[in-house]
């Protein structure tokens, strides 16, 4: 072969993309690119060998190997597959405008599966470039009587082909660092990143780090040459670093970086439960064991594998924690890729491989297609679909995932109506009295207390006196304490038209009052407790109001209005950091008790001037009692109430 010199054919329509890359990308993506590429060159060899095209044993084993040497700050990329020759170079290396993965498929069209080839594109070769300051191909074709080539260039742009001393089939691609890349030749790191993109590769992969090659070959000519040395302990040290790495040299080489044949390849009938677990503890690093999991595993309308876990949560803010790998034929391409996962499905963790994805140059970025929106709303189905099944099959199970998986399905609700319209009805809510319910069975249990009306609790510790009058009453409340349930509830007002949520301390319902009181004497009374009651606390903006409850042991109750309560959360949540609290004032009421001994000894006490300080005492301490159930008092509110609790004690010993 000749020698033959020039510069690379560019034309703007790849170039683009390729700076656009340069600029935007991580670097580490070239390790990626030329892998992939090394993976396809083995696929076109595997399917021309089936086809008849290629004379390779059956028993030919094919693999991938980088090798990294620190001295010489090289990276090598080795294959034993599909190789080129000097006109297919010029083609596929020269002319960056064709494709060779796409080239392959317009001869092979009607034999070839298009699908199980990573490189789309022809220009990941040049990622190459990101890294290194020269790049060589070594590459010997297939062909019977092909001659090896040698590519090389300097700069991306001029090369030189030659012959080359290549004598095994296959492609060796070699880059020589530049000054700013030098970290990718520690075998640490890139270790790192072979397990990040290649952990699946359908192809063996192998990492040797060829520094430690050298160290032993050295180490074993000094051996053969039985060279002397006077410094014992310096001997023996060396001997014992030359063991260790030969041992690690030895290791390199017998096992493989990947798994070839992840779970999701499988059927799910031949999969089992401990299968499942110990995929998810080694992809994710979580020794918890996941609740359940969906397996997809589809090849129409689109190909696409995968297995989706529900992590069983530690505490509510690890619902934003989740992680789901996307991979193109077993290559690792991105976490959390939300133009094809929806975005409450974020919320999990799983893998999905799709090889029908559509991937621009660098394998990282969707076109945005109708065909992306499909695979997205499949997802979202299956996911609707397994959560249905598992409420009708398995409903004690799904009872006891409920508390786990709730955030996810209201976030999921919120975000997408065809997920809503599926789940709407399998929708649980705890309740105070620890029974799972649906809304439509807790309207119907209640619809003779109060119709198409939903009270919820937040916080059981501090509501817990709401909630011993509701159980006093054989009354029913719902346990939502997550930060997502108050937009949850909204959200259902909304749709199911009608039902109102209001929390526990909201209002009084018609069941907890005792209706036999008349009228003019709660008018009565309210005006007198109102006077007391402001002149005590010294508060002419409170709110008080008399009801004649059915529990007689509860004094006094604070009520704040549903509105107002998520007037003042949207404010907090919304509010960027400011304290937009005086836009929505709060309008909490003073309910007090008629039937209550301790009130009706306060009114016994109007009019009695030596009374006057005890009434002031009693007054503020009901207020403070009342306040105590409805949320944490503030710190000088907390100490007042402390002396004042101090002072009683004193008088009733006294």
């Amino acid at each position: 072969m000749a020698r033959e010199q020039g510069s690379v054919s560019v034309n703007t329509d790849n170039i683009f993309p390729i700076i656009k890359k340069w600029l935007y990308s991580e670097k580490e993506i070239f390790i990626r690119e030329l892998v992939s590429n090394a993976n396809d060159a083995i696929v076109k060899l595997q399917k021309l060998t089936v086809m008849g095209n290629a004379d390779v044993s059956s028993e030919e084993k094919y693999k991938i190997k980088v090798i990294v040497n620190n001295d010489d700050k090289t990276i090598k990329i080795v294959d034993n597959g599909i190789g080129m020759t000097d006109e297919e170079v010029k083609k596929y290396i020269n002319q960056i405008a064709f494709s060779g993965a796409q080239d392959f498929f317009e001869k092979y069209k009607d034999k070839a599966d298009e699908s199980q080839i990573i490189g789309h594109f022809g220009l990941g070769f040049y990622s190459s470039f990101m890294v290194a300051d020269k790049v060589e191909i070594d590459t010997l074709s297939y062909q019977e009587g092909a001659e090896a080539v040698k590519w090389v260039s300097d700069d991306g742009t001029d090369y030189s082909i030659d012959n080359s001393d290549k004598t095994e089939r296959g492609t060796t691609i070699t880059l020589y660092l530049n000054e700013d890349s030098h970290e990718y030749v520690d075998e640490f790191k890139m270790k790192g990143m072979l397990n990040k993109y290649f952990s699946f590769l359908a192809v063996e992969l192998y990492l040797e780090d060829s520094t430690k090659k050298e160290e032993v070959k050295k180490e074993e000519i000094k051996d053969d040459q039985k060279q002397e040395t006077t410094e014992d302990n310096k001997e023996e040290s060396t001997d014992e670093q030359k063991e260790d790495v030969k041992d690690e040299v030895k290791e390199v080489k017998e096992e493989p970086l990947n798994d070839t044949k992840p779970l999701w390849l499988k059927a799910a009938k031949d999969c089992t439960d401990e299968e499942y677990k110990e995929f998810y503890k080694k992809v994710f690093s979580d020794f918890n064991e996941p609740l359940f999991w969906i397996h997809i595993n589809m090849d129409y309308p689109f190909n696409m594998k995968g297995i989706l876990y529900f992590p069983k949560l530690k505490h509510e803010f690890e619902t934003m924690e989740g992680q789901i790998k996307l991979y193109y034929n077993q290559v690792f391409v991105a976490d959390n890729v939300k133009e094809v996962i929806p975005e409450f499905l974020l919320l999990l963790k799983g893998t999905l491989d799709c090889p029908d994805l559509p991937l621009n140059v660098s394998r990282s970025f969707l076109q945005n297609d109708g065909y992306v929106n499909k695979i997205s709303a499949h997802i979202t189905k299956k996911v609707a679909d397994k959560l249905k099944s598992l409420h009708e099959k398995n409903n004690d199970d799904y009872k006891k995932y409920w508390d786990d998986i709730n955030p996810f399905v209201k976030y999921g609700c919120i975000k997408e109506q065809k997920f809503y319209d599926k789940v709407k009805d399998i929708i649980l809510f705890k309740t105070i009295n620890d029974e799972y319910v649906t809304l439509k069975e807790y309207l119907e249990k209640n619809e003779s207390k109060h119709k198409d009306s939903v009270y919820y609790v937040s916080d059981e510790k501090q509501q817990s006196q709401y909630i011993k009058m509701f159980k006093e009453n054989e009354m029913d409340a719902v346990i939502l304490p997550s930060m997502i349930d108050n937009h949850f509830i909204q959200h259902l007002e909304m749709k199911e038209s009608g039902t109102k949520f209001n929390r526990i301390d909201a209002e009084i319902s018609s069941s907890l009052k005792d209706e036999s009181i008349d009228e003019k004497e709660v008018e009565k009374l309210t005006k007198t407790l109102d006077k007391m009651f402001k002149d005590s606390l010294a508060n002419d903006k409170l709110k008080v109001k008399v009801e004649s409850l059915k529990s007689e042991n509860v004094p006094g109750m604070i009520l704040l209005s549903e509105q107002s309560r998520r007037m003042q959360e949207m404010s907090r949540s919304f509010g960027g950091g400011m304290d937009m609290g005086h836009m929505f004032p709060q309008e909490e009421t003073l309910v007090l008790n008629s039937k209550n001994s301790l009130i009706q000894s306060v009114l016994d006490m109007e009019g009695i001037p030596e009374k006057k300080e005890d009434i002031k005492l009693v007054c503020q301490q009901v207020y403070d009692l009342a306040l105590m159930s409805h949320k944490q008092m503030e710190p000088d509110q907390m100490s007042k109430f402390i002396e004042r609790s101090n002072e009683l004690l004193k008088r009733l010993v006294i």
